[in-house]
């Protein structure tokens, strides 16, 4: 995997400074970010195969991720046409994994049948009422 987006500077939601931090949560508070780092956590995915992970989430939206993450430096478009993680996306997503980790604890313990997901498809977002 060789190609990389530019980098360019983008402006932090929700902070004045800039700081790393804030700036790193902005990106991974953005709509399917987190997914699609996820997904791509055991290895490259093209685009149609990471859409269809992510639930047909829109192409348009998709691909919008896709080009932030290339520009942070977290995701890759390999020679064969996947994209897959940088070895610094790597690293962020083995931070995520103490999190895995409480989460399948919590959902067997929280009382709330809603919040623990139950009666929808993994990574399915909830109801609209």
């Amino acid at each position: 995997m060789a190609k990389q987006a530019g980098s360019k500077t983008r402006s932090v939601r929700g902070s004045r400074t800039g700081r790393p931090i804030m700036a790193l949560l902005d990106l991974l508070g953005r709509r399917w970010t987190l997914r699609i780092l996820w997904e791509l956590r055991h290895g490259p995915l093209t685009s149609r195969a990471l859409r269809s992970a992510c639930d047909e989430a829109s192409p348009t939206v998709l691909q919008a991720r896709l080009t932030e993450l290339r520009e942070a430096g977290f995701v890759e478009l390999g020679d064969g046409g996947g994209y897959g993680l940088t070895p610094l996306g790597r690293d962020l997503c083995e931070t995520f994994m103490p999190l895995h980790r409480f989460a399948e604890r919590w959902k067997n313990s929280s009382p709330s049948p809603r919040l623990r997901g139950e009666g929808r498809g993994e990574g399915e977002p909830p109801r609209r009422r």
